[in-house]
């Protein structure tokens, strides 16, 4: 049984649409009238809301009383405490994937698709009724795993942020970021609109988009892009509307950061200067004057659960052998400092903890944090 292996779950959950409209707008009716009364269709929250919670219905139901879980809510991510034997399931769309990973360290992630007719689920090759089957061989490290190649970014007092996805170190709203860009013997003084460090996995997503529009502009042809593959160990950089003058460059606009080099940047702007990750504006660093940050490949690595490869039709867990990988090497664990009177545990940031959330109702003794 399931049961008999002691590795605890974590699920990570998501408020879906019509929540978040219920919590803006208070109820659900006055949430149905606004989006009709704009011309939308509030039959479509609603499936998506239904698909979704009985999708965290079956996870939960087939967790109680086999495994030690928690169900967490992704605005918690930031403040977690992850352990290292813990199994994280991510029941979303592709971005919850990347906002989870990002906070582990090599902890193996499941992706779980709660509607595969709208969501495309690169990073969720499973679906809710694989769990009872999958976490057995998880739990057993049976599974194939997938790495998956972070950025990190460090400020000159300490603080760490990394990226599954990209990393954008710019200004806060619509304006210009004055600062120093060097990497290896190339250093210029920029003004632009900020840039982008994009991983492996991100470099079919904003990067891509920032090189088509520009390429568009200059009559090239984008097909000559080419992503990088998920587990490079390396990242690319774009600079987003770099400005010439008399005392800006710009002909170190774009590059690749080799897993031996660092992209080194100083702000030369006194406010509203940020880097955030994978799109998560809330969980930012400050980058305002003076501030040194240097961005390269993260040492640890993301691992997600994949599919066994070769897999027949007699795999319960097998949807499609489209999308299957063959197991890599685990990198050796980064053995980091523990936190002062509670041994074993690890920060993922820097920034002050906040209350956690209570473990679900329907976990053994025991699911409490650590």
């Amino acid at each position: 049984m399931a049961g008999t292996i002691d590795r605890k779950i974590i699920v990570v959950t998501r408020a879906t649409r019509l929540e978040e409209l219920i919590t803006r707008l208070h109820t659900r009716e006055q949430a149905r009238f606004y989006i009709e009364h704009m011309g939308g269709d509030f039959s479509q929250y609603e499936r998506e809301h239904e698909r979704y919670h009985a999708a965290r219905h079956l996870v939960a139901e087939t967790l109680r009383g086999a495994w030690r879980h928690q169900i967490i809510e992704r605005a918690f991510l930031p403040n977690f405490l992850f352990g290292p034997q813990e199994i994280v399931v991510a029941l979303g769309q592709d971005g919850l994937v990347a906002n989870t990973l990002k906070y582990l360290d090599e902890q193996p992630l499941i992706g779980i698709n709660p509607d595969p007719e709208r969501n495309d689920g690169v990073l969720l090759p499973f679906r809710a009724s694989d769990l009872a089957a999958l976490l057995p061989e998880v739990a057993r490290d049976r599974r194939p795993i997938r790495t998956v190649t972070m950025a990190r970014a460090t400020l000159s007092d300490g603080q760490v942020l990394h990226a599954v996805n990209d990393l954008f170190i710019g200004p806060r709203t619509h304006t210009s970021l004055r600062y120093e860009i060097a990497i290896g013997e190339r250093r210029e003084m920029h003004s632009s609109s900020g840039l982008i460090v994009s991983t492996g996995l991100g470099s079919t997503g904003w990067m891509k988009s920032i090189v088509t529009g520009s390429a568009s502009i200059a009559g090239a042809a984008a097909e000559a892009y080419q992503p990088l593959p998920w587990d490079a160990d390396r990242l690319m950089f774009a600079v987003r509307e770099p400005f010439p003058s008399r005392t800006t460059q710009v002909s170190l606009v774009h590059g690749t950061i080799e897993a031996s080099a660092i992209l080194r940047l100083r702000s030369l702007t006194p406010e509203n200067g940020v880097i955030f990750s994978d799109g998560i504006e809330a969980d930012y660093l400050a980058f305002n004057s003076g501030t040194l940050a240097e961005i390269g490949v993260a040492d640890r690595r993301g691992h997600l659960v994949s599919r066994n490869p070769g897999s027949s039709s007699r795999d319960p867990l097998r949807h499609t052998e489209e999308g299957a990988v063959k197991r890599k090497t685990v990198s050796p664990r980064v053995k980091r400092p523990a936190r002062p009177g509670k041994p074993g545990a690890r920060l993922t940031s820097p920034r002050v903890r906040a209350r956690l959330p209570p473990p679900d109702r329907g976990s053994r003794t025991g699911s409490t944090r650590r």
